[in-house]
């Protein structure tokens, strides 16, 4: 705790913490240190539960994903009070966890937006990877009546969906598009040069277009 708190930047804190995430820790710093720990189950834990984030982010990056309970992840996800904890976890633990399907399930039924949004993510990344047995025409159904007015993480998440199904799954492409025409969220995110909106038409669009035949 030392060490992080001897490479804290309040520069890079100023940055992050536009975005939620409150620690000045530079990325690359902390799976540099990572590197060097190794994975190290037991001193994960321990960091997770200090509540630091940049804590929080190392024990992520030194956790061994397949050696949580599924109750262990529940509970670390509610407990995840920054974006990047969030995101670190249901992407570099949950999807690497023998849990995933069923917490997947639960979390997308969850009351709690932000929990919710996890259980989209993941869904997302099954529409991607492994689409057997998704209800792809359910999920455009859900995404069709919900997504224009769900909480910014949680709209954010199923725009993400859209996008995929429609990337991922010519049969959907036309309706997907169509919904995000219609629905218009985030048509107007400003977005840097040489990066692709996040407006799910012209994403879908981009996306396809560098891949010839799809």
């Amino acid at each position: 705790m030392a060490e992080l708190a001897a490479l804290d930047d309040p520069r890079a804190r100023q940055v992050n913490e536009k975005h939620g995430d409150d620690h000045g820790v530079h990325l690359g710093v902390l799976r540099a240190l990572a590197k060097r720990l190794k994975t190290q189950q037991e001193l994960a834990r321990q960091l997770w539960a200090t509540s630091d984030t940049a804590a929080r982010l190392l024990a992520i990056l030194i956790c061994r994903p397949k050696a949580f309970e599924r109750d262990e992840l529940d509970a670390m996800l509610r407990e995840a009070r920054t974006p990047k904890v969030h995101d670190w976890l249901v992407r570099n633990v949950v999807k690497k966890s023998p849990h995933s399907e069923e917490l997947r399930l639960a979390w997308s039924a969850d009351a709690d937006p932000v929990v919710a949004s996890a259980g989209w993510a993941l869904t997302t990344e099954r529409v991607a990877k492994q689409p057997e047995g998704l209800d792809l025409t359910g999920l455009l159904d859900v995404i069709e009546a919900e997504m224009r007015d769900a909480p910014d993480r949680l709209q954010w998440a199923m725009n993400h969906c859209l996008a995929q199904i429609g990337i991922e799954h010519a049969g959907h492409r036309a309706r997907a598009i169509d919904i995000g025409e219609r629905l218009e969220v985030l048509k107007d995110y400003p977005t840097p040069p040489n990066c692709t909106s996040p407006f799910a038409p012209v994403w879908i669009a981009e996306m396809v277009r560098r891949r010839p035949g799809r």
